[in-house]
């Protein structure tokens, strides 16, 4: 494996999931910024309870983008630099650990489950798959989002293990699903003491966006 090649994807792909989508298309569609409202999480989640059913959508659709093409570049381009599927799932980890902790974006950043989601499709589309039934039938018995994706997190290692071989994709699952649930901290809490909010449940009121010529906080 060329080490300068590998660091060289591995920035790149950090530096693109380091783009809020959450926020920029909250931005771009005069919405208020995710991170003042709701779980103040920039996530789709989140943005759905703007009520801007587009805005989440759009959120979701390019936060899974951002994590499943630098990972298919790398399948697709990496072998004539010398990166094989061991690379391109770190690369996929390096999408993550961006979105968690985008350097854009002072590094307040979401939780990964899209992001970790186009990973999966990327490295393995067969485990995306599996995994996201996981998740859809979680949040279908439970409602709880947060549930569903800490469920479907843990459950990836494990198919990839029992079905398609630990190698080569296994530590960089291991240590995204970690971070996912870890990310998922407060909502465990809320799940123990019974207050966490079930999927489809009406939010409260989101603040209006900043007029235009006013000056935001935050990037």
């Amino acid at each position: 494996m060329n080490a300068l090649n590998l660091a060289i994807a591995l920035v790149a792909a950090y530096l693109i999931g380091s783009l809020s989508f959450a926020v920029i298309i909250s931005r771009l569609m005069g919405l208020a910024d995710p991170r003042s409202y709701g779980s103040k999480n920039p996530g789709a989640t989140n943005v759905l309870r703007s009520g801007n059913k587009a805005a989440a959508l759009m959120t979701l659709a390019f936060d899974a983008l951002k994590g499943y093409v630098p990972v298919l570049l790398v399948l697709l381009y990496g072998p004539r630099f010398g990166l094989g599927e061991t690379a391109a799932a770190f690369v996929g980890l390096a999408a993550f650990i961006g979105h968690l902790w985008p350097v854009f974006f002072r590094f307040q950043g979401g939780k990964g489950v899209a992001t970790a989601a186009g990973v999966l499709m990327a490295v393995n589309p067969l485990l995306g798959l599996a995994t996201l039934l996981s998740f859809a039938l979680i949040l279908a018995f439970s409602r709880y989002v947060s549930l569903a994706s800490m469920v479907a997190a843990v459950f990836a290692p494990f198919y990839q293990a029992l079905i398609w071989g630990p190698e080569p994709l296994m530590a960089a699952l291991v240590l995204m699903s970690l971070l996912l649930v870890w990310r998922h901290e407060g909502n465990i809490r809320k799940l123990l003491a019974g207050t966490e909010n079930k999927f489809g449940r009406k939010a409260a009121a989101v603040p209006a966006a900043a007029p235009a010529g006013k000056t935001r906080k935050g990037p």
